[in-house]
């Protein structure tokens, strides 16, 4: 285990940092391991959306909280493990936006572009990675929520496949440390590599550095020795888009009306028939294949986002539809894997001696060892 990181280390790391700066809604260092095993040593934050026995839980926003007195599954079989779980991340209200500005709770601010969002919606875990507090943070993501603050803020974000829209990971400072609090191990395979460049699910300018970082990581790729080709968006992406927006919101219908954009996509939601959510999940089973055959490749890179992380209050400045439109040209192409329940991960790659941006790397055909071999190429 890294000795850098330790609790008291932590300690004096976090007596000059305010809420903002750590990102932690809660902290308690005196906390011990429940059990030994693999993950001994590994101190970790849990994201604020999830539960952990004799932690409050916000969901995101104040009036939401309450003592959980029991762990979720991801999180006892961590602590199982051996790992440390000393507080709760920053994250926005039920998860619901790819900025982190919980509901009457401090905002977040990215470590490496001050006065600007870290992303979202684990936006904690990648402040507190990116500022070195801990070595990883658990966090979830269901339409980009991992790799969107990992490439805001530097640092690494892997989402597993799953069989759900969402999922369960880490935002982590390499993939190698990404690779073994999943307990795989990155294999090699021969594969073909697609770079796409242009926006999949909106119409949005990408700044040139991302697309620098993108052609830079590309000729990595190629001098590793394997095929790379550019790409182009495929003809039903509307499609797939529209499935995203159906499965994501219509889990909000069954919920108590609340306010805010909470209550804009829960409204969203209701619109939502039965048929249209068939349909969804339907296009969602057949997209591997689908993007497979279209393509011809066995995994994509693309920008993670399309413009530097814009100042805190950007997004909720906005009415509530350009708002989750705003968000989508944000990172236009994150949601894909979501919706296709394969692994992506988003690495950092610098460019011109600046601020590091997000490169991702998505699977068509990859498993999750393969992927990750993959993007150990990019970022050890």
């Amino acid at each position: 285990m890294d000795s850098r990181f330790s609790i008291e280390q932590l300690a004096r790391d976090l007596a000059g940092l305010t809420p903002q700066e750590h990102g932690f809604t809660y902290v308690d260092l005196a906390r011990t391991p429940t059990a030994h095993g693999r993950l001994s040593g590994w101190i970790l934050s849990a994201k604020d959306l999830n539960d952990v026995a004799g932690m409050p839980t916000s969901k995101g926003a104040k009036h939401r909280a309450y003592n959980a007195e029991t762990t979720d599954g991801f999180l006892q079989d961590l602590q199982d493990e051996g790992a440390l779980i000393i507080g709760k991340s920053s994250t926005p209200e039920l998860g619901l936006r790819v900025d982190t500005e919980p509901v009457d709770m401090p905002h977040p601010v990215n470590p490496l572009h001050p006065g600007a969002t870290p992303g979202g919606s684990s936006g904690g875990a990648a402040v507190q990675v990116a500022r070195g507090l801990l070595r990883a943070a658990q966090g979830s993501d269901g339409g980009g929520s991992l790799r969107v603050p990992a490439a805001a803020c530097g640092v690494v974000g892997f989402k597993p496949s799953g069989t759900d829209l969402g999922v369960s990971g880490f935002i982590t400072r390499s993939v190698a440390d990404a690779a073994f609090l999943h307990d795989i191990t990155p294999r090699s395979t021969p594969a073909r590599i697609g770079v796409l460049k242009q926006p999949l699910f909106a119409n949005t300018r990408v700044d040139p550095r991302h697309l620098r970082a993108v052609d830079e990581a590309a000729a990595h790729l190629s001098a590793a020795g394997y095929p790379v080709e550019a790409i182009e968006p495929y003809p039903i992406a509307d499609v797939t888009f529209e499935s995203f927006r159906h499965i994501f919101t219509s889990r909000l219908a069954g919920m108590a009306a609340g306010e805010g954009y909470f209550e804009w996509v829960r409204q969203q939601g209701l619109k939502v028939s039965e048929h249209m959510l068939i349909d969804a999940h339907r296009h969602a089973h057949g997209l591997p294949r689908l993007l497979a055959d279209c393509w011809g490749v066995d995994a994509i890179v693309t920008p993670m986002l399309a413009y530097t992380p814009p100042p805190v209050g950007t997004f909720l400045a906005l009415d509530h539809d350009d708002n989750f439109m705003e968000q989508t040209r944000w990172s236009p192409w994150g949601s894909l894997f979501n919706v296709a329940q394969l692994p992506a991960i988003s690495v950092p790659w610098t460019v011109d001696s600046q601020a590091p941006v997000g490169v991702q790397v998505g699977s068509i055909t990859l498993k999750d060892a393969e992927l990750l071999h993959l993007a150990s190429i990019l970022h050890v």
